[in-house]
Parts: C-alpha cells; structure tokens; sequence
C-alpha cells in the first residue's frame, strides 16, 4: 500500500447517473442462483463489454446446475500479486420478482429492484472501476483481476475453490457486497455452518395403535429447543433451525422428520467447539436414531493486522475523496470469508448503501454511488 493517499491519476468526474443506467442493465436480467441460463445471460453481457475494455476473459463452465464463472484479468501489471474484486451475479429472488412485488423503479435517492443491493450495485461498482480505469489509460501498480461468480447465494459450492486459487495469488482482496447501517464497510464477519437433521422413529397407527410408534417430530421438537438454546449472543453464537420437514399423514405417528440448521460463530475456536455439540446431538426419546450432517461452509472473517492496515488506507482514500469512512462486522457471510481466512488482506462492503437485502423492498441510494466509485477507482489505483 501506498504510504498516503495521492492525488487522483483521472480527476475527471464519475457520472453517477451513467452508473446507475449500467446497474439497471443487469438488475433488468433477473439472475435467480438456481436457474443457470438466466445467469448465464447476464455473464455474456458482463463478458462482452470486459473484452471491449482490453480484459483478458475466461469463462469457466458451470456445472451441478450452476450458472458459469467469469475471470477477467488487467492486460497491464504482469502475473505477480496483484488486486483481487471479487462479485457475485446471482440473487436469492425468482423470475417475475420485477413485475410483481419488487418492480425497478425510483423514489426519489432511491431506487428499488430484485437483487440490486445484494449485490448487481457491487458488482457493476467493481466492473465500472475497471472500465474507468482503461477508458482512462490509467495501468494500476498491482495487476487486477476480477472474478464474478454465479451462486454465491447458495454457499459458493463450485466457485469456492476457484475464489481460493485466485486469493492465494493475490495481495489484496476487494469484495463489494453491500454497505451496511449507512455505509460502512466490512473488516469482520462470522462463519457460517450448515447442518441437516434426520431423525427416524417408527410408524403406527395414530388411533389403534399410537403406543406403538415412535414420533420422530416429537423428537425433532426436543432436538430444535437444543439447537436453539445454543444461541448465545454474548459469545456472538447464533443457532436457528430454519427448516422442517416430517410426517406423512395426520393419522400416522410420523416416524422421519428432516430439519435444516444454520450457524453462524465469531472466530475458528468457537466454530470448532459449535460444531462438535451440533455433530454431537443424541435421541431425548427411546427407540429414535438421530443422524447429523453438515459443519463450517464459510470460515470466520477475523479483523487481522492486515485488514486492520487496508481499511486505515481505504479510510484515507476516503477522506481525501470527501467522506468519512466507518467498518463494522457482521453476522452474514460472503465470499470474502474465504479469502480473509487464507490471510489475504481483504475489504468487504464496497457496494452500495441502501437496505433491505433479500426483500421485497431491496433498495440502494443513487448518492452513494459516485463516493463509492470513487473509493474503489483510488483503491485500485494506490495499492502496492
């Protein structure tokens, strides 16, 4: 990193309003992580206008019904270490979202739409940060590549190992999921885990012969107040079963009922304790068999001397562009839980500010756009 912020090498103005209508092209093309077609034919509109601006492109084939991955390197800067923008093109809501309860529109600083803060803003932020910089024939210091994934939104199962190859070349990471609580950015996340629960007991008539059976939702119940007397906030420990499945008729003692469990932990120690109870549940009741599957899909997100040093620089670069810039941590999890648990120094919550993340009301603030543009132009343009 540079020792302090310079003067900007481009100090012609980012246009706002011409970012925001780029948005909009991608919020348009709705991008739900289970349908790979659709995502995919928001990769060809991405990939084609990286190759206009002089990318080097790769596109990796999806597979297990994914969407594909799109890697797109600096032709300046060499093959050492350099910057790494890591996105996701995927969204948690389905085709129609758009023409139904989250239609794209503007109200006033805000404007709404499916997947727009979480996080197609983002994403184009780091795209358009690249744009500028080769409009502006401005070569970086550190070679950039920028990585755009397809089912972030589902844990990452196919991009993660390449996340963790392109991070493990890489000396900075620059993640621009969504700014949180009025702008600030992410030093710090927790990790995730997910479990299943299956719990088998023994079918029987509900009336004749209910002394027979052996409830496997009645079993569920007592496992689900375990799991959810885990949650500690104090220890910043959260445990909800978030699904549940059981039964197969009403006069029938239900002997399977299948549950799906999330976690989310503060630090590696705590997630290795966590998992262990989780792994380590036993019946309450007689003549039931529980069976437990699951563990750490994202790492924690710890706020090292090394992310602790990118965010002093990040918050220089925001001084001199005119706004002050405040990290948080959080409890959701994002590609940047890999690349910050492999040591790679890494910024998160570099999109836009706006809220309602996985709504019906999902939103960002058009006045954010320009100061965030800004700050992720001077980050790729300083760091060293």
């Amino acid at each position: 990193m540079s020792d302090t912020a310079q003067p900007a090498a481009d100090p012609r103005p980012v246009d706002a309003e011409e970012i925001l209508d780029g948005i909009l092209s991608w919020v348009h093309l709705e991008t739900p992580s289970h349908d790979a077609a659709a995502v995919n034919t928001l990769v060809d509109l991405v990939e084609t206008d990286l190759r206009v601006h002089g990318a080097r492109v790769d596109r990796l084939p999806g597979r297990d019904g994914w969407g594909d991955i799109l890697r797109a390197r600096s032709p300046w800067g060499g093959d050492g270490p350099g910057v790494l923008f890591l996105g996701h093109l995927d969204t948690v809501h389905p085709i129609g979202t758009k023409a139904d309860v989250n239609p794209i529109r503007r109200e006033d600083d805000k404007v709404f739409g499916p997947g727009i803060y979480d996080m197609k803003a983002g994403s184009y932020l780091g795209y358009n940060a690249y744009r500028h910089l080769a409009r502006h024939g401005v070569e970086t210091p550190l070679p950039m590549t920028l990585l755009l994934v397809s089912e972030e939104e589902v844990g990452s199962p196919i991009s993660r190992e390449v996340i963790e190859a392109e991070a493990a070349r890489a000396k900075y990471v620059l993640v621009a999921e969504p700014a949180r609580d009025g702008g600030k950015i992410v030093t710090a996340r927790k990790g995730v885990a997910r479990f299943d629960l299956e719990i088998t007991g023994r079918p029987s008539h509900a009336g004749s012969r209910h002394q027979d059976g052996r409830s496997a939702i009645r079993e569920m119940a007592h496992q689900i107040l375990a799991l959810e007397a885990m949650t500690d906030y104090d220890r910043g420990v959260t445990v909800s079963v978030g699904m549940v499945h059981g039964g197969t008729a009403v006069n029938v003692v239900p002997f399977a009922c299948r549950a799906e469990v999330d976690m989310r932990v503060p630090d590696g120690p705590t997630g290795d304790e966590m998992v262990a109870r989780i792994l380590g549940l036993a019946p309450v009741g007689p003549d039931v068999e529980v069976r437990v599957t699951g563990g750490l899909n994202r790492p924690p997100f710890e706020k090292g001397p090394g992310i602790a040093a990118l965010f002093d620089h990040a918050r220089a670069l925001a001084a001199e562009i005119g706004f002050e810039l405040v990290d948080t941590h959080t409890g959701g999890g994002s590609d940047g839980n890999f690349t910050a648990a492999l040591g790679v120094p890494t910024l998160d919550g570099l999109g836009a500010d706006g809220a309602g993340a996985h709504t019906h009301w999902e939103h960002i603030l058009v006045s954010s756009l320009e100061p965030r543009a800004r700050l992720l132009i001077r980050l790729m343009e300083t760091l060293r």
